[in-house]
């Protein structure tokens, strides 16, 4: 589904019904956790948290315009989503996201490469998102990704 709206606002407040107020309080933890130099914005279309160009002007090598993604939600057809790239990129934020799941979930983890697909929408875990959103700072985050780049790719 792609996200209904052009600002974060209009994407908060265009969820169904019944995914409103999860979907809403999951933006608020991230916010309320996501490590300084981090910001809500459109990205890609749908709603992320990024590195603004201020803070890394080269932007996302894919696509140098988008800010460099680190984070993000989306409502799709049959679950709310989550995507976080550190866990993608750090077998040890990972490992240690895979572990804590258990402790705070009574669903099976249903996790793509950096996706969390939560379709029990009483099951988010919250907390949970809200300690790994702050296990990585902008700077540890920019480190990573161009560590991650191929030589060809390289940030110059």
């Amino acid at each position: 589904m792609k996200a209904q709206g052009k600002t974060v606002m209009d994407i908060l407040l265009n969820q169904p019904e019944e995914r409103l107020e999860p979907f809403n309080k999951l933006h608020d933890v991230i916010v309320k956790n996501l490590p300084k130099g981090f910001e809500p914005a459109i990205s890609y279309g749908g709603l992320g948290y990024v590195v603004p160009h201020k803070l890394y002007p080269a932007g996302y090598h894919c696509k140098p315009e988008e800010p460099l993604p680190f984070a993000g939600i989306a409502s799709q057809k049959a679950s709310i989503n989550f995507y976080h790239m550190g866990i993608y990129a750090d077998p040890k934020l990972l490992k240690w996201f895979v572990d804590e799941y258990p402790k705070h979930s009574k669903q099976k983890l249903d996790m793509g490469k950096s996706c969390i697909r939560f379709k029990k929408l009483d099951e988010i875990p919250y907390k949970l998102i809200g300690e790994l959103m702050k296990k990585m700072s902008v700077k540890e985050w920019i480190e990573m990704y161009e560590k991650k780049l191929t030589p060809k790719a390289k940030i110059k």
